[in-house]
């Protein structure tokens, strides 16, 4: 039994499939979310006061039979705001609490504080609202044609798209609508505000982005930033919904905090979490493609409208991701593209897993199937004939090494470590795509209801913030007396493991055994002015940094050693618990007390800056990306042509992690992405009434997947290929890359769309593919 546990002890940690972290505790509810924690005595109790009106004057607020009910302690409005009453977000056009205009039904007034949860929300209903209405904006057609814009307008080109068009051989124009989607996090949005002495501030916040509640909380109270800290151990799901929304939470209860001298949480029921926070952003697109007879895209004219709500919150970079990802795995040699960002009056849309990348990449996607039907080859086929490759554009020479060639975006990045050809090829053959294709095509034609559609769709995902700045990480890791390890990094932990996986690269940067070493709370005070968990870049930025901080450590324990016995550093080696030098075998715990002994610093920060990258926001030009994420999915799908239902009925994906450091959650999070996004794309459909309510705000009307709705075949292969950038541990990151392996749905149910019309038109389908959606794409 002892050697079994030695010879585990001494296995590397990453790149094995280890449990979650917090596996065991959550299953056993033991797991802490911020509802969870002890409550200080005095704590209060806060409740939204919510507009009724998508657009109006707000006249008065008369809270007298609230404040008359039992429990109340008061109200807080926007002029109890002794800070700024605007929240700090980066375009300073989002009130704290509505001043003197309502700009969505949703919107937050102010609050009711009471004793209890129960007492806040009963009268919070009981406040009257005297609002005048004005006209509202609420489609973005309206926005459109009203000119209603959060930010300006931004356009990107390449070549000569309109001179272009007119020389292609063949041209298509259309249209196409995506809906939106809500975050449907299992946790809502809360904090517990909690003042201390001296204004002194903690703030237990289910958050993304701890700094940013840090800034925005401080902001509000008219504090400096050191006055807050913020803490969050793990969040019950976030999906970039918990970026920057979380902090209009945050402050909310820290203002009623303040005004009260008491703690003050603040929890959103699931209804008035979906009437309050953003969602992600629908998009509304026009196009014109020309290609050639071989289905190459020679020309593009694209259109890419966004609604971003009613203000400009993450909308700027959620849009230019988008433009980012509309050529997906394609080269464009002529684009034109203009991205309008929307001001509607709804609530402002906010991050969302693959952060206008799924926006981007869902048109380029149908463009291409339409081009495959109008000239009646395989969609797989037209999509292999446009991936960028290294290949001699035309009119240059193919033996000139400086010649253009199609390996360079429309942002002028070089795609340099492109493997979706092989990746391609290989998933075509172990799927059976060509077999499955004739045997669908025969099975339709004796099948005058059910037709059934397959398709294979490629994803290449930029990592990085496209903001430069945001790319760079801090860690501390902590080694103790007795040989344990502690790590804290600025990254947040909501389910996706990356506390795990940090805990497996400082365990072997170490040489210990993974249960050695504990990650600790997401807190302002150990790691400042940390960027936001998002962007999948969670593992690379502070698993990098803690790694850093971990070698600092490594290297003070081997030079002691060395010391010790009259050897070089790099001949000490850290394994299996072991500190191993060419004259002796010590254990890491013994090596660790005699270190301390000697006076030497067994704790380290670390810090990562992502190299390479550099972008041009005024042009939208430049290397905004480390490295690309790359798969594909192959997707059979059925539907019913007197009812409009559909189902998934297989799934094969075949996925690029780098090499993984936890294959099981790798696994997990290609799987789980790949079904929010069928979500996105089939189910979750959300709709504003002509009066701005959100009339799908709740599970009732609003529907997410179920087990129910995954299919029996549902496979996951990982691509066998490290990172060929100097990423941690070879890794790619793989948080939001898989979200879009799901277009492969719309693309089969597009396909089958086709097959019951028997037409080579293009295929008109609004997403999300409801049943009402699909019946109209059939007429």
């Amino acid at each position: 039994m002892t050697s079994i546990l030695a010879a585990k002890s001494s296995r590397p940690a990453a790149g094995a499939t280890t449990a979650h972290e917090s596996a065991r505790a959550q299953i056993a509810g033991a797991a802490s979310y911020i509802d969870d924690l002890p409550e200080l005595r005095g704590t209060l109790y806060a409740a939204p006061i919510l507009s009724t009106h998508a657009h109006g004057h707000l006249r008065a607020v008369n809270s007298q039979a609230a404040l008359a009910m039992s429990g109340v302690v008061g109200v807080v409005l926007s002029k109890d705001i002794v800070g700024d009453p605007m929240l700090a977000a980066f375009a300073g056009d989002e009130p704290i609490f509505a001043i003197d205009t309502v700009q969505h039904v949703g919107q937050v007034i102010g609050l009711v504080v009471a004793r209890s949860v129960m007492q806040a929300r009963r009268a919070a209903r009981k406040v009257v609202l005297d609002i005048e209405a004005l006209p509202a904006i609420l489609t973005i057609e309206d926005a459109l044609q009203a000119k209603s814009y959060v930010l300006p307008p931004v356009f990107v080109n390449r070549g000569n798209a309109e001179a272009a068009l007119k020389k292609a051989s063949h041209t298509l124009t259309g249209t196409l609508e995506v809906g939106g989607q809500e975050h449907f996090y299992l946790e809502g949005q809360i904090a517990y505000a909690v003042p201390h002495e001296q204004n002194q501030w903690s703030i237990y916040s289910s958050t993304q982005h701890p700094g940013e509640v840090q800034h925005w909380v401080a902001h509000a109270l008219g504090f400096d930033n050191h006055a807050v800290r913020v803490e969050c151990r793990r969040m019950g799901g976030g999906f970039g919904g918990k970026e920057t929304q979380a902090g209009h939470v945050a402050v909310w209860a820290a203002v009623a905090a303040q005004k009260f001298k008491a703690p003050v949480k603040l929890r959103l029921d699931r209804d008035d979490d979906f009437m309050v926070t953003g969602k992600r952003h629908p998009f509304a697109y026009e196009y014109t493609a020309g290609f050639d007879d071989t289905g190459r895209l020679t020309a593009l004219q694209l259109q890419m409208a966004a609604n971003c709500g009613f203000s400009a919150d993450l909308s700027g970079p959620v849009a230019d991701r988008a433009i980012f990802h509309s050529d997906n795995a394609y080269f464009l040699e002529n684009v034109a593209i203009a991205s309008y960002r929307c001001k509607t009056h709804t609530q402002s849309h906010t991050a969302f897993r693959g952060f206008g990348g799924p926006q981007g990449v869902i048109v380029i996607e149908a463009i291409m199937g339409d081009i495959a039907r109008y000239l009646k080859m395989d969609a797989l086929d037209v999509r292999m004939r446009n991936l960028y490759s290294d290949e001699v554009l035309a009119g240059e020479q193919a033996n000139d090494p400086k010649a253009a060639r199609r390996d360079t975006t429309h942002y002028q990045m070089k795609v340099e470590d492109n493997i979706l050809d092989p990746l391609l090829t290989k998933l075509e053959q172990t799927s059976d795509y060509r077999q499955r294709k004739q045997a669908i095509t025969a099975w339709n034609a004796n099948s005058p209801v059910l037709k059934r559609g397959l398709a294979i769709t490629p994803v290449k995902f930029g990592i990085s913030f496209t903001a430069t700045l945001f790319n760079q990480a801090g860690a501390l890791v902590h080694v103790y007396l007795d040989g344990s390890v502690q790590v804290n990094h600025g990254g947040t932990e909501m389910g996706q493991g990356l506390h795990t996986k940090v805990s497996q690269i400082v365990a072997d940067e170490l040489g210990v055994a993974f249960d050695r070493v504990l990650c600790s709370a997401s807190d302002t005070s150990k790691i400042p002015n940390a960027s936001a968990t998002a962007a999948s870049a969670g593992t690379d930025l502070n698993g990098r940094a803690a790694q850093f901080a971990a070698r600092h450590v490594r290297d003070n324990l081997a030079a002691f050693v060395c010391g010790l016995d009259g050897c070089g550093a790099g001949a000490i080696e850290f394994r299996g618990g072991m500190v191993i030098s060419p004259k002796a075998t010590r254990s890491f715990d013994s090596v660790v007390q005699m270190a301390y002994a000697n006076r030497i610093q067994l704790w380290s920060d670390g810090f990562y800056r992502t190299p390479k990258i550099h972008y041009d926001k005024t042009t939208l030009t430049g290397r905004p990306f480390y490295y690309f994420a790359y798969g594909a999915a192959c997707t059979e799908v059925a539907i019913d042509t007197l009812t409009g239902e559909s189902r998934v009925l297989r799934v094969d994906i075949l996925h690029d992690v780098g090499r993984s450091i936890n294959p099981g959650l790798d696994i997990g999070q290609i799987e789980g992405g790949f079904v929010q996004g069928m979500g996105w794309l089939t189910t979750e459909q959300l709709f504003w009434n002509k009066e701005g309510v959100l009339s799908t705000h709740a599970p009732s009307t609003y529907k997410i997947p179920t087990a129910g709705d995954i299919p029996e075949h549902f496979k996951v292969d990982l691509w066998p290929e490290p990172n060929r950038e100097d990423n941690v541990f070879g890794s790619k990151a793989v948080g939001e890359p898989p979200f879009m392996l799901a277009i492969s749905v719309y693309e089969a149910l597009r396909d089958a769309l086709a097959q019951a019309r028997d037409s080579h038109a293009p295929v008109v389908l609004t997403a999300p593919a409801t049943a009402e959606n699909v019946l109209s794409a059939l007429k």
